[in-house]
């Protein structure tokens, strides 16, 4: 059986350390969500770009070369 003061103490902890947890993980996942933001536009807009470079260069060439 815990006493009065072991209760008290062991529900400080867990708010306290829910708020720490919450506090660090929301400041990870901000940074780790703008990192991955980042990384997957840029992947992103390369791909789009050569594809659509691709298409375009297509067209031209075969519309000259006929």
């Amino acid at each position: 059986m815990k006493s009065l003061t072991d209760k008290i103490y062991s529900q400080v902890w867990d708010q306290v350390w829910d708020q720490v947890e919450n506090q660090v993980r929301g400041q990870v996942w901000d940074q780790v969500r703008w990192q991955v933001w980042d990384q997957v536009r840029w992947q992103f807009w390369d791909q789009v770009r050569r594809q659509v470079w691709y298409q375009v260069w297509h067209q031209v060439y075969e519309k000259s070369h006929r």
